[in-house]
């Protein structure tokens, strides 16, 4: 029997299915670790790469440009590959939670199963504040209302730096309210559940001007949602701005994107349909799930930031649609060929994600090729250094989920 090694941390790993060597194989889904391996690739160094070939081709291919383009983030309204990254991930945690969950509710009961959902929520959520610098107001400059000698004052600089939401503290409570929902409730209140949250949330968005502005809008800064964040929402906001991409009313529809994976888990845990049946339904729901957003965003119009409810259809559609794909190939199929450096990662998704932004990869990389401005990388690479860079920092990190992974060393909390 292979050992699994627990080392702690703070990130979301738990949220994922346990490890294939600790793991009751009835419940093992391969193609649900690929598909978490395949969303984080692209931000742990692929995308890097994308642009640094498009760069490098002086945005004179329209492949080039088109794969580039999409590994940016639409400016406002739209839908780009790279909007998908984030709620695919809180789609899978949904997907995720229901083997979990549904495994230690079996086997412990309803009550271990809640109090695994909230402290594991409330530690990836202060975890978060953490990561986005919570306490950075001890040791660096950042420090918007100087008064070190005033108890008062220093506890309002705290609050001031504290980001108190973010990427993970989104997660966190998609995980913790979906969790709960999940241990307490049938898949059809939880149904009415998500159908609620996204019909309140247009209704709110739709129907509810910001103060001041003096009609509905969806534009930023002028919508409800930024309001609300500019008004009570403590702490820095993202990019220094006065509202927060991961906002407080945001949260709520995200909290559906969440529930969507559930739906999803639930259908892959159940005995019936069949394997085949079932990635036919992921798939058509899926598809069903983008003409639906396609078609509100032309009333409630697909914006990342706002997380509206035409983006979680949209999103989750998208998601549903891969999940089913990847599960036809890989675990009905068994297709696996590919999937290796998809398990790497997505075995340590978060582990890699935070590693992946505390160590300067490209830095390093730069030791070994240089840049396009140095001596080196004009002489040797003629223009492509940063894309021999890039690729070069993105192998050092698949290096580091390999042997992780082949240690069987699955960091969590």
């Amino acid at each position: 029997m292979t050992t699994t090694t627990v080392i702690a941390e703070a990130a979301p790993v738990p949220l994922e299915p346990a490890p294939a060597a600790i793991m009751p194989k009835a419940t093992r889904l391969v193609s649900l670790d690929a598909l978490r391996g395949f969303d984080m690739f692209w931000i742990i160094g692929a995308e890097d790469v994308v642009h640094s070939v498009d760069a490098a081709l002086q945005h004179s291919n329209k492949y080039a440009s088109l794969a580039a383009y999409q590994m940016d983030h639409s400016d406002w309204i739209g839908f780009r590959f790279y909007d998908l990254i984030f709620p695919m991930f809180v789609f899978i945690v949904g997907v995720s939670l229901v083997f979990s969950l549904g495994k230690l509710i079996a086997t412990r009961g309803r009550a271990a199963a809640v109090r695994r959902v909230i402290i594991r929520g409330v530690v990836l959520y202060l975890f978060g504040v953490l990561y986005y610098g919570g306490l950075g107001w001890a040791f660096n400059g950042r420090w918007k209302h100087p008064d070190p000698t005033l108890v008062t004052g220093a506890f309002h600089r705290i609050l001031h730096d504290i980001r108190f939401m973010g990427v993970l503290q989104r997660i966190a409570i998609g995980y913790l309210v979906a969790g709960l929902l999940f241990c307490y409730f049938r898949p059809r209140t939880l149904l009415g559940v998500t159908i609620g949250l996204l019909a309140l949330y247009w209704g709110l968005m739709s129907f509810v001007p910001a103060p001041g502005v003096g009609h509905v809008s969806f534009d930023e800064g002028k919508n409800l949602a930024n309001w609300i964040d500019a008004k009570f929402l403590p702490g820095y906001k993202w990019d220094d701005l006065d509202h927060d991409p991961e906002g407080l009313l945001s949260t709520m529809p995200a909290i559906a994107s969440c529930l969507l994976g559930v739906f999803a888990g639930l259908l892959l845990k159940a005995g019936k349909p069949g394997p085949y049946l079932k990635a036919l339904i992921l798939i058509a729901a899926g598809a069903a799930g983008v003409a639906l957003g396609t078609a509100w965003g032309y009333q409630f119009p697909v914006i990342k930031k706002l997380w509206t409810s035409s983006f979680v259809l949209v999103a989750g559609g998208y998601s549903a649609l891969l999940l089913g794909l990847f599960y036809l190939i890989i675990d009905v199929w068994k297709i696996r060929f590919w999937t290796a450096p998809f398990l790497w990662i997505g075995m340590n998704a978060i582990t890699l994600y935070l590693i992946w932004h505390i160590v300067e990869f490209q830095k390093l990389a730069a030791l070994f090729v240089g840049s396009e401005s140095s001596e080196f990388g004009k002489h040797v690479f003629h223009g492509w250094a940063d894309v021999v860079n890039s690729a070069l920092a993105l192998v050092f990190i698949l290096i580091i989920a390999r042997f992780l992974y082949k240690r069987q060393i699955f960091l969590r909390v």
